[in-house]
């Protein structure tokens, strides 16, 4: 009796979506271009990063070598836009990890997965509203932090921020409000405001490399000792630690990658392009490299120009672009660089609230409390999701600073692209999809296993397409390596030092780890993977997966402990959510009806790729 109750639960957590509740036919006479596709992936992408990372990560993590930083982000940020991009194949219509894990691994994951997109969507938002007041407070003496400052005081060291910033939580309910109307004319605002952001970070990148000194990149004990006595305040100063190109050596690099990652976080918003391009074999992945490329050459040229033009234990968080034309002497020109900011913050946090209120509003159908899919019926506008989302963000902005939200964001981007990686892996090795009742929705459940696990069957698989065990050995193999592999990143991550120096005990944890690690990887390799024709499938399956795995995995690690004992309280508070209510509610609306609602709902591109 108990067996039974736990494989019904344990067939719960699995249960899927058919794919006919999700996807209708790609159209075959699109009409978007690779150019369009890229074009698209830039303007949601590149952007706010630039404002709210550059000034935090040069400062006290990385130093001249953020351009560093930028380079292994986008590298990653690649790994991960491929795994998207099979997966929009297999989904075509279905631009959301969430979704596109609702029809090909089961609800569990999906949830885990949407409740991890709804967090980075909040926390982007909350950090830049969280930089728009800065900005905007630099812009008028810093008057706001200051009065805010003295007067109230939330600070607990490694949990709270130092003071409430009422002026970004008003920014977040004004826009929520906005929000709720829909107004159609912010749509070519938020187009205007791109424009204008670029061509401030094109006259930055320019103005860097003029003005910019090639010494503020080999800076030296003396350089900071004659800069603290040339300044009275020297408060206002962070740390040199080693000086030079990397001063806060390899370990800065790893966690200014971490951080840096969050500037890349857009480049999902292309799946949304997958079924309307005219090209599907190509279009889609290809803009996705070609966005992430585009997007690492502006914030290289924008993060080399700034610590070109100012010391980077100089730098201070808000408005450092700004602040690095009032330091060469072009003080009017602040100004210019700080209305660029403010667009830049102001497409973006519209965008990130638009993308929660779509996730929410998906999720609610799905696995979330029903209340939050009602929609006013005179527009469509999804009006509770949208509240609520403008309620989360909010609370978020009052409780956290910009640093620990960055970082928030990048950890659940992270491991949101982890999934992705891992679902890739298990679904290619899947037999095909058949569903069994189209009509009611039923889930996909594996037929009897007349199949025997073998030694020799596990190596050597008897059948050229993939079977139900081959398809379970692949999920247990897949589930095994990304446990392995955390175990390696938190090696790897703890003990640098003790490895370099040879130790007997941590080596040999690591040998017998990558030993385990190849050998599971060997048994995958071995299994046959599914011939379902798609128009751009990840290649050299399954070690890109693996790798990709790996680096987020890795650059998780790198975050601080604080961030993630914040990600865990998240986490809990989604697990009760689903254990205690959305498992027994789940699917209670069919997402067809859901997908008619919202079109009549007006989005900009940047926000229509969730639903």
């Amino acid at each position: 009796m108990l067996c039974q109750a736990l494989c019904r639960f344990g067939k719960k957590l699995v249960r899927r979506h058919t794919l006919e509740q999700y996807v209708a036919k790609i159209s075959s006479d699109g009409s978007l271009s690779t150019l369009d596709i890229v074009v698209l992936g830039v303007g949601i992408t590149v952007g706010a990063g630039v404002y709210v990372l550059a000034g935090e990560v040069a400062s006290d993590k990385a130093g001249p070598s953020i351009v560093i930083c930028f380079l292994v982000a986008a590298l990653s940020s690649v790994l991960a836009a491929l795994c998207y991009a099979e997966f929009s194949a297999r989904v075509p219509q279905s631009a959301s990890a969430y979704l596109y894990n609702c029809v090909t691994v089961g609800e569990l994951w999906a949830f885990i997965t949407g409740w991890n997109l709804i967090l980075s969507y909040v926390t982007g938002t909350a950090s830049m509203a969280r930089a728009w007041s800065l900005a905007f407070d630099n812009l008028i003496g810093n008057q706001i932090s200051r009065t805010l400052h003295e007067n109230i005081s939330l600070y607990v060291p490694y949990v709270l921020t130092e003071y409430p910033d009422f002026f970004a939580v008003g920014l977040v309910v004004l826009l929520t409000g906005l929000l709720a109307l829909r107004a159609s004319e912010f749509v070519p605002l938020t187009t205007v405001f791109t424009v204008v952001n670029l061509l401030v970070l094109g006259f930055v990148i320019i103005s860097g490399f003029t003005k910019g000194k090639l010494h503020n990149w080999k800076l030296t004990e003396e350089d900071y000792m004659m800069t603290m006595f040339r300044l009275n305040d020297t408060s206002s100063l962070g740390p040199l630690s080693s000086g030079g190109f990397v001063p806060f050596g390899f370990k800065g690099i790893l966690c200014g990658t971490a951080t840096c990652f969050y500037a890349f976080t857009g480049f999902d918003s292309i799946m949304v392009a997958a079924e309307e391009a005219q090209n599907l074999k190509c279009s889609v992945p290809m803009g996705i490299v070609i966005s992430v490329l585009i997007c690492f050459l502006v914030y290289f040229g924008v993060s080399a120009a700034l610590t070109l033009m100012v010391p980077y234990y100089q730098l201070q968080p808000g408005s450092p672009l700004a602040e690095a034309f009032l330091h060469i002497g072009w003080a009017p020109v602040r100004y210019v660089v700080a209305i660029g900011a403010l667009c830049a913050l102001s497409t973006g946090i519209l965008d990130s609230m638009f993308l929660i209120c779509g996730m929410i509003y998906v999720m609610a159908d799905d696995l979330l409390f029903g209340v939050l899919a009602r929609t006013y019926t005179r527009t469509g506008i999804p009006i509770v999701a949208t509240v609520a989302s403008g309620i989360i963000a909010a609370f978020v902005t009052f409780l956290f600073g910009l640093t620990d939200l960055v970082d928030l964001m990048s950890f659940g981007t992270l491991l949101t692209y982890s999934l992705v990686a891992i679902c890739v892996l298990i679904v290619r090795y899947q037999p095909e999809m058949k569903d069994e009742d189209s009509a009611t929705g039923a889930h996909q459940e594996s037929g009897p296993v007349v199949e025997k696990l073998t030694l020799w069957g596990l190596f050597c698989p008897g059948s050229p397409t993939p079977t139900a065990l081959s398809g379970l050995d692949v999920s247990v193999c897949a589930s095994l390596l990304a446990l392995l592999l955390t175990l390696l990143c938190l090696v790897l991550a703890q003990w640098p030092g003790l490895l370099l120096s040879g130790d007997p005990v941590l080596v040999t944890v690591v040998v017998l780890l990558l030993v385990l690690v190849t050998g599971i990887t060997g048994v995958i390799c071995r299994k046959p993977q599914s011939s379902t024709p798609l128009y751009f499938k990840v290649p050299a399956l399954p070690l890109l997966p693996l790798l990709s795995i790996f680096v987020n995995v890795y650059l998780m690690m790198q975050m601080a402990a604080g961030t993630r004992a914040r990600f865990g309280v998240w986490m809990l508070i989604g697990l009760a959510i689903y254990f205690g209510y959305g498992i027994q509610h789940a699917w209670r609306v069919k997402p067809t009806l859901v997908r008619a609602q919202t079109e009549d709902v007006e989005l900009s591109s940047a926000s229509s790729c969730l639903i």
